[in-house]
């Protein structure tokens, strides 16, 4: 009964006038950024990161929610029509989508797409109502030692699942750390590492780094890959899929749903591990595996079905524990706390509309998608033609106006410059941001946490491994570390990421 309530009161929130307008804003720019090759939901929400502060708490997460599981709606568009996936987690679509396109298929391949990824997201909504009280309970009973322990947790398993080098994940995650130690003292109130620069007494700028370091890095990484886009493609039709590939595409959308539902909430996995795991196990399980590559059904709906279910069970570590599964969830973590909000599980019990809202505009924002993606998708191809050339001065003055807004603090403009070249400069190095910025949302949440167990312990190191919940997420740290260190794993985990 007290799922039902909840719920109405979700239902209540979403549909409200206003935040059913900024839920159609978020999917729709969502979709909008999915088809455009080379931004990307994170890039996309690290910029309008500074907007969210004029808006209402409910309203801004509802809207950075629909950008980023819109844009896996949007990523699949021009995946199958023109072989140019708008987001990474739509790679594996184009293999199999693209081909069935250039059978005469498209419009049976998008609508394969758009109903896997509409189910998926329908179960991954329900899934999160389901788990984040129950979760959210557990997890009011835990102290400092238990949190300072699950945040290892999901540091580890950011290194584990990012891509590249396990040595490289490791480094970004430390230097993520030392970013966020940047600024104030939190018990003595001594300023450190601030290289005696004022403006960094209250620490980096959480905005300007994300923006820097993903949206005007990858400004700088498709200025440097721009290509002329070939958008010329045959009139889509026949978007009803036959009873054969209804047939087809039953099972790979369940298993899909399933796949990334379960990855969805591990930290670093999410939508774009999900989508890869998918078309393995597809592949590996199918009667025909000759035909995958050539326009396999079940290569288009096993990977649409399990990049959207791992986009929205990403949030429910995100809204129970206060822990991102990702980097658009470190993003949305980062809008809360713009807006004055801890998270954590407190945010289910001190702000239920805003907890339960979310989780009810996911329904309303896939239900959206559904009716307006596939009538749009003459829109979103013209938009293909517009030359990045002309699109890049405007996103950078939107994002400087935007960070400058904040705090209309100048320094906060050199910043995002300066994190954009270091950003450049890591995507050089093949070092990918994403555990940076994992480390420094957790830093200073992770010193806190440290500190206040030693404190109540008198100094005494042994209470994290006293107390028993804290030990076994301790362990669970040390065997993901360790499995992932073999090298049978690694060797599969090279072929995974050299595959993507």
């Amino acid at each position: 009964m007290d799922l039902l309530n909840n719920l109405v009161l979700g239902f209540a929130t979403a549909a409200s006038p206003y935040n059913l307008l900024f839920c159609f804003t978020g999917v729709i720019l969502g979709t909008l950024i999915g088809v455009l090759p080379g931004i990307g939901a994170t890039a996309t929400i690290a910029m309008l990161l500074p907007i969210t502060f004029q808006l209402e708490p409910v309203s801004s997460l509802i809207m950075l929610a629909g950008i980023y599981y819109g844009a896996q709606y949007g990523g699949s568009t021009t995946a199958i029509l023109i072989n140019m996936p708008g987001e990474s987690s739509s790679a594996v679509t184009a293999i199999d989508g693209y081909q069935m396109a250039r059978k005469g298929r498209a419009g049976a391949a998008l609508a394969i797409a758009a109903i896997g990824s509409f189910f998926a997201g329908t179960v991954s909504t329900i899934l999160v109502a389901v788990f984040a009280p129950p979760l959210t309970a557990i997890a009011l009973q835990f102290g400092s030692a238990e949190y300072f322990s699950l945040m290892i947790v999901g540091l580890i398993s950011s290194i584990a699942l990012a891509h590249g080098s396990v040595v490289k994940a490791l480094g970004m995650v430390v230097l993520g750390l030392l970013l966020g130690l940047v600024g104030t003292d939190i018990y003595t109130g001594t300023p450190r590492f601030n290289l005696g620069i004022l403006e960094l007494s209250d620490g980096l700028n959480f905005v300007a780094l994300a923006v820097g370091v993903f949206g005007i890095a990858e400004i700088l990484r498709n200025l440097e890959n721009e290509h002329d886009r070939d958008v010329t493609i045959k009139k889509v039709s026949n978007l009803l899929p036959t009873r054969q590939d209804w047939k087809e595409m039953t099972a790979p959308i369940l298993r899909g749903t399933a796949i990334g539902s379960a990855l969805g909430i591990l930290p670093g996995g999410g939508a774009i591990l999900a989508s890869f795991a998918s078309y393995t196990v597809e592949k590996r399980i199918s009667n025909t595996p000759g035909e995958f590559g050539k326009g396999a059904v079940a290569g288009v709906a096993g990977p649409e079905s399990a990049n959207n279910a791992g986009a929205q069970t990403s949030f429910i570590p995100m809204l129970t524990l206060g822990i991102p599964a990702n980097p658009v969830m470190a993003l949305m973590i980062g809008a809360m706390i713009i807006q004055g909000i801890v998270p954590g599980p407190n945010v289910a019990t001190e702000q239920p509309a805003l907890f339960w809202g979310i989780i009810a505009s996911m329904w309303i924002g896939n239900l959206m998608l559904i009716l307006l993606n596939l009538p749009l998708i003459g829109l979103w191809v013209k938009l293909l033609t517009i030359p990045y050339y002309m699109l890049f001065p405007a996103i950078i003055a939107f994002c400087s106006i935007g960070v400058y807004s904040v705090n209309s603090n100048v320094f906060d403009l050199y910043a995002v410059a300066f994190f954009g070249l270091i950003g450049y400069g890591l995507a050089k190095l093949r070092c990918e941001p994403a555990p940076l910025l994992l480390g420094f949302v957790l830093g200073p949440l992770l010193e806190e946490h440290l500190r206040r167990a030693m404190i109540m312990s008198r100094g005494d190191p042994m209470t994290f491994l006293n107390r028993p919940i804290s030990l076994v997420l301790l362990l669970l740290a040390a065997a993901v570390l360790v499995v992932v260190l073999l090298p049978s794993i690694r060797k599969k985990r090279d072929e995974v990421f050299v595959e993507e």
